[in-house]
């Protein structure tokens, strides 16, 4: 907006709105952390994030299998979307945190904080409902509730293919960062997060003795190979710029010390920052592979799954999120933040249109670290609060002027 007073009235909307709804964004956050659902089984929670957003106004379609879709403002408006995105899905890791909130679910928690993104986006949601209803929301805004961002390829792919993007012209997503303090966003212009594949590698033989591995296809040996060289390999063929990593997670062969097995198998991922090497990898890894193990007569089987694309942040989009952010907590907010080859299916949405992803920083200042993906991960639910206000900010900033 560019009338000075329209902004400050805006923003003390927001501020409002997320200040009375504080306590009831932090206790759906310990609901949502004591009720986790797996990917593609998150009913519960979207039928409790449907009730609360169409309550405060939005036009809600829930999604064929989980998930939805809110959308406020004309529907007849021609101008394009600000989309802001959540995840809901949690992890099959058992919760360690012994918080009086802890998962009543044995063997599953939000342990990746898709509880905080959720009612986070809750949280804008009320804000701009508010903003919409004193006829200060120049434009249209669609949330997007998304389901099964946990598994590859994602469940990203099921919303773009539904349309949710066809008439956005920006989208934007925040993901908990434990190690920046609360009250902290990080951003990063250009790749923040990386290509993710799986890769399954099974190797053949007729096996035999280990006294004789002349007369056989010694297949440990040329496993070992594949483990070994394929990540060297893979670093001179891709450009080096990319940042590829090939990380084994998973190898088996063999059952006794004297015996050559007739199988073997080696699992892990491939991760890369580039586009363009990502969309090369999946061709050139099976090459190689049969490359690598030629020369000792076994047969290799390549499963090469691609996973999501690297999330990459475009540098109009991270002005505006930079722009939320200081609205909310001042210029001191925003930091910068590291690459990761974490993957993240948001990529899959800004392969389409452009948008950013920001670090929300959880961390109680002077408190622990914790990691992602582990059940112990705690976080300071006044994150809820700061999240809510830096994605309504992001999509008003992003709206046209008044």
């Amino acid at each position: 907006m560019s009338d000075p007073a329209a902004t400050a009235l805006v923003d003390a909307l927001v501020d409002e709105v997320v200040a009375d709804h504080g306590a009831d964004l932090v206790a759906l956050r310990r609901d949502l952390h004591a009720h986790p659902e797996l990917s593609w089984r998150e009913t519960r929670t979207t039928s409790l994030v449907a009730a609360r957003v169409a309550a405060a106004g939005w036009r809600v379609t829930e999604l064929p299998r989980t998930g939805l879709v809110a959308d406020l403002g004309d529907p007849d408006d021609p101008r394009p979307v600000v989309a802001l995105r959540a995840d809901l899905d949690a992890l099959p890791v058992p919760d360690l945190t012994g918080e009086p909130w802890a998962s009543t679910v044995e063997g599953v928690t939000h342990a990746c904080g898709h509880d905080v993104h959720t009612s986070a986006l809750v949280g804008a949601a009320l804000a701009l409902a508010r903003v919409h209803e004193r006829g200060l929301l120049n434009g249209r805004v669609r949330l997007l509730f998304q389901p099964a961002e946990e598994v590859m390829p994602g469940g990203a792919l099921s919303l773009i293919d539904l349309g949710v993007l066809d008439d956005v012209e920006r989208v934007f997503g925040l993901h908990c960062d434990p190690t920046l303090d609360v009250g902290q966003v990080g951003l990063r212009e250009g790749p923040i997060t990386g290509a993710a594949d799986h890769l399954d590698v099974t190797l053949s033989g007729s096996g035999g003795h280990t006294s004789r591995p002349h007369l056989t296809e010694d297949l440990t040996y040329a496993l070992g190979k594949v483990v070994t060289e394929l990540p060297a390999i893979l670093s001179r063929r891709l450009d080096p710029r990319s940042g590829v990593s090939v990380v084994w997670g998973l190898i088996r062969a063999g059952s006794a010390h004297n015996v050559i097995p007739a199988t073997g198998r080696a699992g892990g991922t491939v991760r890369m920052l580039d586009a363009i090497a990502w969309s090369e990898a999946e061709k050139l890894v099976p090459q190689l592979v049969e490359e690598i193990v030629a020369p000792y007569g076994v047969q290799a089987r390549v499963d090469y799954q691609r996973g999501v694309p690297p999330v990459v942040n475009d540098a109009a989009s991270i002005l505006r999120l930079a722009t939320a952010v200081e609205r909310v907590v001042g210029r001191e907010g925003h930091v910068p933040t590291q690459q990761s080859l974490g993957g993240e299916d948001f990529g899959w949405y800004l392969d389409r249109v452009p948008g950013a992803m920001g670090r929300l920083g959880t961390r109680t200042p002077g408190g622990p670290t914790y990691d992602l993906h582990q059940g112990n991960l705690r976080v300071d639910d006044r994150a809820v609060g700061i999240g809510a206000r830096v994605l309504a900010q992001a999509a008003l900033a992003t709206l046209p002027s008044a």
